[in-house]
């Protein structure tokens, strides 16, 4: 299923959950919406599992996107009974928020278990960090795009940390692509002046972007 088909169809139940009353009602209508949208939400827990929490993938936790996928469904079962986003783009955004929420748990549990030392598991590649994946530097990243207001924060997500597209991106948002980049553009030139970044200046690329832009 495409993009646009696909914001569509969320869109659609996203306006029967809005009417609906009772558990009958709406436990049917959750669970539709959820399956329409599952590749996107798989696409989405790779692309910031890989790329934002690189050690939960690897040992002692082994995190599988699959399993990831499983929890943050698990997580927007419970929460849209109670949160009833009314646009793709408040469900996408409702669903990011606990992707993230999902990683960090896990990420402070491994914090705070005693993992038993391995010689041959040292990368030595790697950068001076926790074993969760939050370094220094990660963290002060995290808690400055948690900063950001939020239009510029919720397009600096889809492009930067979701690989979306300026389309795809304009399509979730219900905004054109110019309006996309230019949110994008405030929202690195801020990290520019919070992080001391400079590869995430201005960019007039119109494909997905990364944090190392």
């Amino acid at each position: 299923m495409d993009t646009n088909q696909t914001t569509l169809v969320v869109q659609r139940y996203l306006d029967e959950l809005a009417v609906a009353r009772g558990d009958d009602d709406v436990g049917p209508i959750i669970s539709a919406l959820l399956g329409q949208s599952v590749r996107r939400l798989q696409l989405l827990c790779n692309t910031l599992l890989h790329r934002g929490y690189p050690r939960l993938a690897r040992p002692p936790v082994g995190l599988q996107v699959e399993d990831l996928l499983g929890a943050v469904v698990e997580r927007l079962l419970k929460a849209l009974r109670e949160t009833r986003p009314g646009t793709v783009r408040g469900f996408f955004a409702l669903a990011s928020r606990h992707m993230r929420w999902e990683l960090n748990d896990l990420a402070r549990r491994l914090d705070h278990r005693d993992v038993p030392f391995d010689v041959h598991a040292i990368d030595v590649a790697a950068p001076a960090e926790s074993d969760s994946g939050l370094g220094t530097e990660t963290k002060r990243m995290l808690d400055a795009i948690d900063a950001l207001p939020e239009d510029e924060r919720e397009v600096l997500e889809l492009v930067m940390i979701h690989g979306m597209t300026h389309e795809e991106a304009a399509a979730v948002i219900g905004s054109s692509t110019k309006t996309v980049q230019r949110r994008l553009n405030r929202a690195r030139h801020v990290l520019v002046e919070t992080l001391g970044f400079p590869g995430m200046g201005p960019s007039r690329s119109d494909g997905p972007g990364t944090l190392d832009d």
